[in-house]
Parts: C-alpha cells; sequence; structure tokens
C-alpha cells in the first residue's frame, strides 16, 4: 500500500519514550510518497533525557529514514515543540538536509496558506506554570502505560485498539476546556497572521473543523491516535487514522525482544 501526496505532517512522536508508536510510524512512513514533511514538534523527547530514556532500534530507524526522505529531495521542516525546544536554538540551520524552523506558512496545491506551529506557545500551563506542566507529563505518562495494559488485556480477549488515555482525557470538563481554549487561541493566532488555517500538534487530540472562518487543524499523535494529515495534489487535506488502517499485527511487532540494546543516537541531548 502506498499513499501518494503532496505533504505530510506529523507532530508528537515523543521518541525516547515507552509510549511512542515508533514500529506504527515507521510502517506509516514507508508507505507515503510526498514532496514535503512537516515534523511539527515533539518528535523527540528531551523531557527524558534525564530519567530514563528508551530508545529501542525502531526509534532510530525512524530518524533514519526521515534522514533518508531527505536525502532523496523530500523537504523535511523540523519546526520543534516543547520537548524538544533545545532545537529552536537552530533556527535556520540544516541537519543532513532537514531545516530547522520556529514556524513556517505553507501553500497548499489551491493556494491556501497555513500557519504549521506545533503550539505550545498557547499553552498558559507551559508558558506560565512550567512545574505544573512537568507535573502533568508525568501523569500523562501514568495513564499512558495503564492505557498499555489495557489494550494489552483486550487484545488477549480478541478486541480492537482503544485508547483508554484519549477516553479519560475527553471526559475530563477541565481537559475539555483547555481543548476548545487552545483551539480557539491557535485559530486566532491564524486569523492574525492573515492566513487560511493552522496545522498544529502539542494537545494530542486529532481535529479538523472551522474556527470563525479559519480552518483548525491537528494532527494528533505517535502515542495514542497514531494519526497524520496529509495534503493530496489538489490541496485537500485529510486525516489519517494509521492505528485503525494498519491494526493490532502492528502494534504486536512493536515490543522489543526481552535483552534488546537500546542505544541514543542524540548526544547533543545529553
Amino acid at each position: 500500500m502506498t499513499l501518494n501526496c503532496r505533504t505530510v505532517f506529523i507532530s508528537d512522536v515523543h521518541l525516547g519514550t515507552r509510549g511512542c508508536q515508533a514500529e506504527l510510524l515507521l510502517d506509516f512512513i514507508k508507505s507515503i510518497e510526498c514532496e514535503s514533511l512537516y515534523l511539527v514538534g515533539d518528535i523527540v523527547d528531551g523531557w527524558k533525557l534525564r530519567s530514563g530514556w528508551r530508545w529501542p532500534q525502531t526509534h532510530s530507524d525512524v530518524v533514519q529514514k526521515v534522514l533518508r526522505m531527505a536525502r532523496k529531495g523530500v523537504a523535511v521542516i523540523y519546526i520543534p515543540g516543547n520537548h524538544d525546544d533545545r532545537l529552536r536554538d537552530f533556527c535556520g540551520v540544516h541537519f543532513g538536509g532537514v531545516v530547522v524552523a520556529r514556524d513556517a506558512i505553507h501553500v497548499a496545491a489551491d493556494g491556501k496558506r497555513y500557519l504549521v506551529t506545533h503550539g505550545d506557545e498557547f499553552d498558559g500551563i507551559i508558558n506560565q506554570a512550567k512545574w505544573l506542566a512537568h507535573l502533568g507529563d508525568y501523569s500523562y505518562r501514568a495513564l499512558l502505560t495503564l492505557n498499555t495494559r489495557w489494550n494489552g488485556l483486550r487484545r488477549r480477549l480478541g478486541l480492537g485498539y482503544w485508547s483508554l488515555s484519549a477516553f479519560v482525557k475527553l471526559k475530563v470538563k477541565n481537559a475539555l476546556q483547555f481543548i476548545d481554549d487552545f483551539e480557539h487561541a491557535v485559530a486566532e493566532e491564524a486569523r492574525r497572521r492573515g492566513v487560511d488555517g493552522v496545522i498544529c500538534g502539542h494537545i494530542h487530540h486529532a481535529e479538523m473543523r472551522e474556527i470563525d472562518g479559519i480552518l483548525y487543524v491537528n494532527d494528533g499523535d505517535w502515542v495514542e491516535s497514531c494519526t497524520a494529515i496529509v495534503e493530496h495534489h489538489d490541496g485537500r487535506l485529510e486525516m489519517i487514522d494509521w492505528a485503525k488502517t494498519r491494526g493490532w499485527s502492528m502494534l504486536e511487532r512493536q515490543t522489543p525482544p526481552s535483552g534488546a540494546k537500546l542505544v541514543s543516537p542524540f548526544p547533543a541531548f545529553a
């Protein structure tokens, strides 16, 4: 199966963490042909560097595949997020054909213009109380661990993948209000910049909807939803749910064998 498209947008991969669905992402990347690839932040999880990074071979394979795409002529734009914010010191620099940018304006095939940004600048907790953001991150990872065990049970019962962590998040009133506030803040920034829409990540909630005339697009993540946004050659945007497309067979293959060597290819973050 090959998906031929003009542009691909992915974010919130969190390489270096146990929750990263690297096997599914690698399968997705191998299945696409595109002219441009936007990495919309939190691709590498720098927050986990000093507290137990997990880096199996599949994480290195994702990095190598992206670099190979860049060498073959795909325009790869890396827009750092809050978990890989150290890369913001290198905006404008090229690494192996990958260009780092604070944000970008993407012009689609139909002429529409989209602001591409990770979105953490519009998160009040990140900007005003970083300690609380780290506490929330710890709680979120605990929920993801529970999510893994929950889906292990579902798999043994012959049931499909279902994100317990996403369900809990969307049932909490404060979380719902946060998501709504975030979406409106990002859409307002797009309006201020005079573009037609915004493509972002950060909140791990895939969405595509119009907010007061601005197209708000969130490409989701590769921890819970395993989603991406693709632009077709006519400029049409589509959300791809790769977990549903590929099912359990890929998720089962992600677990590394016991004793597998964990290697970090990013000593610069140490």
